[in-house]
């Protein structure tokens, strides 16, 4: 089950594409967190959200707000991925743990081996203020994502 609304986020620490390594901590007190799980690089549907995500980055990288988008791919493939569909955001890997950070967040499903499409808007002080978990072939809504950013 999802972390609800109203919880402290759980910390993490992940590679992104590039090897860096980012951790939920970096943007308390300075940003807000759209904290994006999907299940994996090259499908479809999350190909589909990934981009509608990149097409509208102002309004989920700026002053206030930074988008992570996290899968249990490893940071070899999405950095392919990254390229090929020109995603300038982190992309990160919870590959090994395999799904340390899905577990944490309550969105691992256990029986494909990967996470399921939950979303956390995490506030400047590490609370999950929204969220929405959605099943593996059921793409989200962005335009709710903004929505709930313009709450914070």
């Amino acid at each position: 089950m999802a972390i609800e609304v109203g919880t402290k986020a759980p910390e993490f620490e992940l590679k992104d594409n590039h090897g860096r390594t980012v951790t939920l901590a970096e943007f308390r007190g300075e940003k807000n967190v759209v904290l994006l799980f999907y299940p994996f690089a090259f499908t479809g549907v999350c190909t589909g959200e990934l981009c509608a995500l990149r097409d509208e980055l102002p309004s989920f990288v700026n002053d206030d707000t930074q988008l992570l988008a996290v899968s249990n791919d490893s940071i070899h493939t999405l950095r392919v991925f990254g390229e090929q569909e020109g995603l300038e955001y982190p992309l990160l890997s919870d590959f090994w743990p395999h799904g340390e950070v899905s577990r944490d967040y309550g969105v691992f499903d256990e029986d494909k081996g990967c996470a399921v499409r939950g979303t956390f808007i995490i506030d400047k002080e590490g609370v999950v203020r929204w969220t929405v978990v959605n099943g593996l072939p059921d793409a989200r809504d962005l335009n709710e994502y903004v929505k709930a950013l313009r709450t914070l």
